[in-house]
């Protein structure tokens, strides 16, 4: 696969999908970070001589509402990211407000080399996330390469993000991976196909059945599984325990007794639960398999932290994704807190990832980031890179 670093680009007008999906908030950026991490990408290009030609998407918007759609159009707006960018870049990003047309035609004819610009929001589009082969041509005819940099949206065959580089491959010009999607294919593929053993999983989060294809392609390559977090609930009830009013899926229950007779999967033994979620009155550690009625389990209890620390220590291989409780809240954040620091533990002595989403916010929460070997930026984008064993339509249409 080509990545950026390939490219001769001098003079021509370089399309560059990145990832700006940024928080907002009264229109300003509460957290830059996905900017700063396309920054090597674009300051490459630029020191070649491109025409730097950025798009992303922001948010959501609804195209089959009138009113919400006003509001999406209004509210995910990439003006602000413009701005920060020319501050990051330490030069003048020029914004376009339409997304195809006259005008951003003549913004991209006016460039000169070195140039950076930014296209408003590719799903104010609405033939974006359907890849729609018009919209996919107008924006193709802007550019003579593509560099595909926005891993958190490499799982998705949008217009962007699929559409052009498979029209300008076809053409015979140039496409590549940037520099952050080389670096999450480089150690996502380590988990993929893993070589250090045991290899380690740990999941969490709130439904099984939005894990389902991950734990069937994890429990093929990993020697065991930690389960924490509500989807744990489930398990425990699969087995006949009592979850009080945890959350469970019924639905699942079948699938959750299935895995279970792997062998290959751990769950809590005891729980942190509570008579109430948003003010409890009574918060206590039991069995999780005897959470009383009237309450909710919210954290994996002290003895399944020991146990899973125990398993942590063991691995050579982690893959992280999801919390094991609900760590926003300070009463119920310390089995999440107990796996970043076992994790942390382990740094030089065995490859440890997070898969990006809830697992990336409380890592970086607690001060732990800089003690993983990589910290995914994209949270579907990784799972599904697992469970296709290491392929994403965004990142195939390169290659």
């Amino acid at each position: 696969m080509k990545t950026v670093k390939d490219l001769q680009v001098a003079g021509k007008r370089v399309l560059v999908r990145c990832d700006f999906n940024v928080p907002l908030k009264d229109g300003a950026i509460r957290d830059d970070n996905r900017i700063v991490q396309a920054l090597p990408t674009i300051k490459e290009l630029i020191s070649k001589g491109a025409k730097v030609i950025l798009m992303s998407h922001l948010g959501k918007v609804d195209h089959k509402d009138p009113v919400k759609l006003a509001e999406g159009l209004k509210k995910n707006t990439l003006a602000p990211v413009a701005v920060r960018l020319g501050e990051l870049l330490g030069k003048e990003v020029v914004f376009s407000e339409e997304t195809r047309g006259e005008k951003l035609s003549a913004l991209v004819n006016n460039m000169k080399d070195g140039d950076v610009l930014l296209v408003q929001n590719t799903r104010f589009e609405k033939g974006e996330t359907k890849n729609d082969p018009e919209l996919s041509r107008a924006w193709a005819d802007l550019a003579d390469a593509f560099v595909m940099d926005a891993f958190g949206s490499a799982h998705r065959a949008h217009a962007s993000t699929y559409g052009v580089p498979e029209l300008l491959k076809a053409e015979g010009k140039e496409v590549a991976v940037g520099y952050l999607v080389e670096k999450e294919v480089v150690n996502l593929s380590k988990v993929v196909d893993c070589k250090e053993r045991p290899y380690l999983a740990i999941l969490g989060g709130f439904k099984v059945s939005d894990k389902i294809k991950v734990i069937n392609s994890l429990l093929k390559k990993c020697d065991k599984i930690i389960i924490g977090g509500a989807m744990a609930y489930t398990f425990i009830k699969a087995l006949g325990g009592n979850v009080g009013t945890s959350p469970v899926e019924m639905d699942q229950l079948d699938y959750a007794r299935e895995m279970y007779a792997s062998g290959k999967i751990l769950l809590p033994v005891d729980t942190v639960c509570a008579n109430d979620f948003d003010n409890p009155t009574e918060v206590k550690v039991v069995e999780s398999k005897d959470i009383p009625e009237g309450f909710e389990g919210l954290d994996i209890g002290p003895k399944t932290r020991e146990m899973y620390m125990a398993e942590i220590t063991k691995a050579k291989t982690i893959f992280w994704n999801g919390p094991m409780g609900v760590f926003e809240k300070d009463a119920y954040q310390a089995g999440t807190v107990a796996v970043c620091k076992a994790c942390a533990e382990l740094k030089g002595k065995a490859f440890t990832v997070i898969g990006g989403g809830d697992s990336a916010a409380a890592c970086k929460q607690f001060g732990y980031n800089e003690e993983f070997s990589h910290v995914s930026t994209g949270g579907g984008a990784s799972l599904e890179m697992i469970e296709n064993d290491g392929h994403l339509p965004g990142i195939d249409v390169i290659g």
